[in-house]
C-alpha cells in the first residue's frame, strides 16, 4: 500500500483526539479543528480548562468532549479512547501532543524528575500510538497518528538535556512504528512533527533548575503554525512536518557536521534559553501537577517573531515548492555566470 495515497477523511468528517489540549499547541489545534468541523476529543490534567474549551467549541457550533487524563498513565490513555468512541462512535486521528520540559544540566536534574518527564513525553506517546494503531487495525479503515516531537529531538541541546533526550526517544519510536505498520500494509499514516521554538506557555510550565526564568530567545513561531501542520497531516499522509526553517536547518547541519553543531549549540543555546528575570520556584511548574490552562502563548523574549511558518506552507505544496526552488536556483546560476 502506498501510504502517500492513503485516503484520509477531510477534517469536517473526522473524530480527532488531542492530548495536552489545555494550553499551547494542543489548545490552538483543538480550536482550529473545531472551527473546521471536526468532532474534537481533548485530554489534559486541567479539568477546568478542558470544560471551558469544550464549551467554547460548542458555542461556536462545533462538537467536543473532554477527558481528564495524565498520559503518563496507560489506564488514563485508555479512558481517552473509550470516551471518544462512546461519544462520537469512532476515532480517525490521534494527536500525541502532551509534553513538559525541564531546564537544568544533565548532572543536576534528579533521576526522579527525569523519569517523570519520560512518563509524559515518551511513554504517553507510546501508550497513545499503540492504542490508536490497534484500534485502526481492528476497525480495518485508514487512520492517522500524529506525534509532536521537537527540533531538539533531531539535535540534542544543553540546558534542556532531559527534554531533548525524551524527544529523541519519541522520534525513534515514531520512525520504528511507521516502518513496522507500513511493512505489514496497515492503512495507518504516521507523522512526526518537528517544531522549532514555539510561543507557548511551555516555558512557564517547565521545571526550572536555573536562576533565570526559562524562555525562548531568537526566532519564535506561533502555535498556529504547528496546529496548521498537525491538521494538514490529519488529512494528508506525511512522514514529517517541520515547523520553521530553523528546525530543518538544525537537523540538516547536525547530520552534515555534528562537531561544528556542538560548537554552535554551546555558543548559542546557553544564553538563548532564559529571560532577564528571576526564575519561578522549582516547585511552581507542571511536571507533577496540572499547569494553568487556556493560554496559547508564553512569556518569551523573541527578537525575531514569525507570524507563520513558510516551511509548513511549502510542505503542503511540495511540487510547487520544488519548482519554485529550482527556478530560483537557475536564476542564481545565471546571475553568477553574468558576474
Amino acid at each position: 500500500m502506498n501510504m502517500a495515497k492513503l485516503p484520509l477523511k477531510p477534517l469536517s468528517q473526522q473524530v480527532i483526539v488531542i492530548t495536552g489540549a489545555s494550553s499551547g499547541i494542543g489548545l490552538v489545534t483543538a480550536r482550529m479543528a473545531g472551527r473546521a468541523g471536526a468532532k474534537v476529543v481533548v485530554a489534559a490534567r486541567n479539568e477546568e480548562a478542558l470544560q471551558q474549551l469544550c464549551a467554547e467549541i460548542q458555542q461556536q457550533g462545533g462538537q467536543a468532549a473532554y477527558v481528564v487524563a495524565d498520559v503518563g498513565k496507560e489506564e488514563d490513555v485508555s479512558r481517552i479512547a473509550e470516551q471518544a468512541i462512546e461519544t462520537f462512535g469512532d476515532i480517525d486521528t490521534w494527536v500525541n501532543n502532551a509534553g513538559v520540559s525541564i531546564f537544568g544540566d544533565c548532572l543536576e536534574v534528579t533521576i526522579e524528575d527525569m523519569k517523570r518527564m519520560f512518563d509524559t513525553n515518551f511513554w504517553g506517546v507510546v501508550y497513545g500510538s499503540r492504542l490508536a494503531a490497534s484500534y485502526f487495525i481492528k476497525r480495518g479503515g485508514p487512520g492517522a497518528i500524529i506525534n509532536v516531537g521537537s527540533f531538539f529531538g533531531d539535535r540534542a541541546t544543553p540546558v534542556q538535556s532531559t527534554y531533548s533526550t525524551s524527544k529523541h526517544a519519541l522520534h525513534g519510536w515514531t520512525d520504528a512504528l511507521r516502518m513496522e505498520l507500513e511493512h505489514k500494509q496497515y492503512p495507518i499514516s504516521v507523522t512526526l512533527v518537528h517544531p522549532a521554538r514555539i510561543d507557548t506557555p511551555y516555558n512557564e510550565h517547565a521545571r526550572s533548575y536555573m536562576p533565570n526564568q526559562p524562555a525562548h530567545r531568537g526566532m519564535i513561531y506561533p502555535p498556529e503554525a504547528v496546529a496548521e501542520a498537525i491538521l494538514f497531516a490529519a488529512e494528508n499522509p506525511k512522514r514529517d512536518m517541520f515547523v520553521g526553517s530553523e528546525a530543518k536547518v538544525l537537523a540538516w547541519l547536525s547530520a552534515l557536521s555534528p562537531r561544528l553543531t556542538d560548537k554552535l549549540m554551546n555558543k548559542i543555546m546557553y544564553h538563548s534559553q532564559y529571560a532577564d528575570r528571576p526564575s519561578r520556584s522549582r516547585e511552581d511548574n507542571a511536571l507533577y501537577e496540572p499547569g494553568y490552562g487556556l493560554h496559547e502563548r508564553g512569556t518569551h523574549q523573541g527578537c525575531s517573531y514569525r507570524s507563520r511558518s513558510y516551511y509548513v506552507k511549502m510542505s503542503k505544496h511540495p511540487v510547487v515548492s520544488s519548482v519554485a526552488i529550482a527556478g530560483l536556483g537557475l536564476m542564481a546560476l545565471r546571475l553568477m555566470k553574468r558576474s
